[in-house]
């Protein structure tokens, strides 16, 4: 069975490429159609119909792009749809979350001091605010609200620092940041999925039948195509954030959040403004700064990480790892090796926070992160880092043998 852990983490790692993959392409069309759609200029030589057009140079060629707000007088007979890099990026990063968070949802996603709960209901919890987040907020976009743009944008802005502060208070803080980046993602590809494609299509049909499409098609359409806009670049945030514990690991996180939000929307403005030939905001800039030095100065305060003291009794999901025989000279070799870096107060120059939030102190950390250790110490050689404690390799067969007999307990 412990071969299993090697073959989950290089699933992990295959998936966590394959979203990796998606998101570029989605982001990456989201951006250039974004830029494209404000650098349209207006001429008087356009066929009928057409809204704008640019000339562009890429990769030794010259590109003429014409838009049309409604159809040109016939139908190409291809028509290209930007729909799947979407749908792909998101099944992606929902496996990915199945994998790392449902999988391992003792260490990753429940913790015990903010809720006590079980793995199902944990996941299910997880799974529930997805879908409601999504119902609220398309409810939101179809009331009376919605045809006011800023204030729509302005509520929708409240419920997503709601739900900041309401992960906090159900899962891990690495988990609370994946999620609220899942929880965004969600509303960003069901946008997609649920309104801008099924419209496109309605448009489209209707001139294939010689009718007139209705303008509110469009009208959602690019609505929907605006929050997505300003959403893009905090996903990313909350995406990359389980690298960093001063950004999710603190107790003003939901905070930190908050203003991720608003950075968001400052960088996206300067893009769009220039994009669009009106300019360069510089202030948007200057705002950005602002914002990124109180999150810096949030994250140290207080200097105590997210979750409160660690309990030393070892809970049921980890004790096989710690009553295993080889679990005395384990704890030895990682207090020697590991707990400079790995504490709550690191001793090691140049660390002033334990790496990614693991702490190694105790029976309950080295027993919950047993196969941390075993993948990142003892089958490979990540850590320590370039092996700046001398770890020999008697140590790491130890940690392998540790494990593996632990797991081969478990079995039996």
């Amino acid at each position: 069975m412990y071969e299993y852990a090697i073959a989950w983490e290089w699933l992990a790692f295959a998936v966590r490429w394959f979203h990796v993959i998606t998101a570029i392409a989605w982001i990456g069309s989201s951006f250039y159609f974004i830029a494209l759609d404000l650098g349209l200029v207006k001429r008087p030589h356009l066929p009928p119909g057409a809204y704008g057009e640019e000339w562009q140079v890429h990769g030794g060629g010259f590109y003429h792009i014409q838009k049309y707000l409604v159809a040109p007088a016939q139908m190409p007979e291809h028509l290209t749809w930007f729909k799947y890099e979407s749908y792909f990026t998101w099944l992606s990063g929902f496996l990915m979350m199945c994998i790392v968070y449902y999988g391992g949802a003792n260490l990753f996603l429940i913790d015990r001091h903010v809720l006590d709960v079980s793995v199902p209901v944990a996941i299910l919890i997880s799974l529930a605010s997805l879908a409601v987040g999504w119902i609220i907020y398309d409810l939101l976009c179809k009331s009376p609200l919605g045809n006011n743009t800023w204030g729509l944008m302005i509520v929708l802005y409240a419920v997503l620092v709601f739900m900041a502060w309401g992960y906090t208070h159900l899962f891990t803080g690495r988990a609370a940041f994946l999620h609220l980046g899942a929880f965004t993602a969600t509303i960003m590809s069901a946008n997609v999925f649920m309104i801008i494609i099924p419209n496109q299509k309605i448009v489209v049909a209707d001139l294939i039948a010689g009718r007139t499409p209705d303008p509110k098609y469009g009208r959602v359409a690019k609505q929907r195509s605006l929050h997505n806009n300003y959403l893009t670049l905090p996903v990313i945030f909350f995406m990359l954030s389980n690298h960093y514990p001063l950004a999710f690991g603190t107790a003003y996180s939901w905070v930190i959040a908050a203003l991720v939000f608003l950075m968001g929307v400052t960088i996206r403005h300067w893009f769009n403004t220039t994009h669009a030939r009106q300019g360069r905001p510089t202030w948007t800039w200057i705002v950005t700064l602002v914002l990124f030095i109180a999150i810096i100065w949030l994250s140290t305060v207080p200097k105590v990480l997210t979750g409160g003291k660690e309990a030393n009794a070892v809970s049921p999901a980890f004790q096989q790892f710690a009553s295993d025989a080889h679990f005395p000279a384990v704890k030895q070799m990682v207090s020697a090796r590991c707990s400079m870096c790995h504490a709550a107060e690191p001793v090691f120059e140049g660390i002033v926070r334990p790496p990614k939030d693991v702490m190694l102190e105790n029976d309950e950390q080295i027993a919950m992160h047993a196969r941390e250790i075993y993948i990142q110490a003892g089958r490979s050689h990540a850590m320590p880092p370039g092996n700046v404690t001398e770890v020999t390799p008697e140590e790491r067969k130890l940690l392998v043998a540790w494990f593996e007999s632990s797991i081969g307990e478990k079995s039996q």
